[in-house]
């Protein structure tokens, strides 16, 4: 039904997981990014910015439906499966996607380009202490909300989570023991909400795909 062309990244296992959340079955096809084999043309035509993850769903009226950027492809599962993860209620849905936009345009990125700088330019320290001190801030973000609620949105575990999560496991290692050792045992609530996550089926298969 769904083809999903990715990678063992914490983009990547977004989508994973969200399928594995919604139920719907899929075909996984490695992109192998070390490779280059997100720059085939063939690939290309699925994902223009020749980025992982992407999704084709076949199993629509006329040609099949390629998406890519992961908060569409989470959202478009999501309305595709009338799924619970991304509520239709007004204010709910409002909360769901101000954080699914915070993690896409905040969290990801610096956790990433933190995890970079420290793994590839380890003598860059301005643009490592830039890029390390926002993702600090960023999990006091997190863990301020948590505190205040059981998931990111709220009492339910959302689309929100689905993007967080991966970012959280798939990128702090990279800086955190480097840069701020012990750090993490510090964000208490960041971390009761990695368990909850990882404790869910879903997140779990998620997580080893590919």
């Amino acid at each position: 039904m769904i083809d999903l062309y990715t990678f063992g990244t914490p983009n990547g296992r977004k989508a994973s997981i969200m399928l594995e959340e919604v139920g719907l079955p899929y075909t996984v096809h490695p992109i192998h990014i070390g490779k280059d084999e997100q720059f085939a043309p063939e690939f290309l035509k699925i994902s223009p910015n020749n980025k992982i993850p992407a999704i084709v769903d076949n199993d629509v009226e006329g040609e099949p439906i390629s998406v890519f950027e992961t908060g569409a492809i989470l959202i478009y599962l999501a309305e595709k499966t009338a799924s619970p993860l991304l509520p239709t209620e007004p204010r709910a849905r409002a909360d769901v996607m101000q954080w699914l936009m915070w993690q896409m345009a905040g969290q990801g990125p610096m956790f990433g380009q933190a995890g970079w700088f420290v793994g590839n330019q380890p003598d860059n320290q301005v643009a490592i202490d830039r890029y390390v001190n926002e993702s600090i801030r960023l999990l006091g973000v997190m863990d301020r909300n948590l505190g205040e609620r059981e998931y990111m949105a709220g009492a339910d575990y959302t689309l929100a989570d689905v993007a967080t999560y991966s970012w959280c496991v798939g990128r702090i290692q990279d800086w955190m023991p480097v840069q701020r050792p012990g750090k993490l045992e510090e964000f208490t609530n960041v971390n009761r909400w990695l368990a909850a996550c990882i404790a869910r089926p879903a997140v779990a298969k998620g997580m080893t795909v590919p």
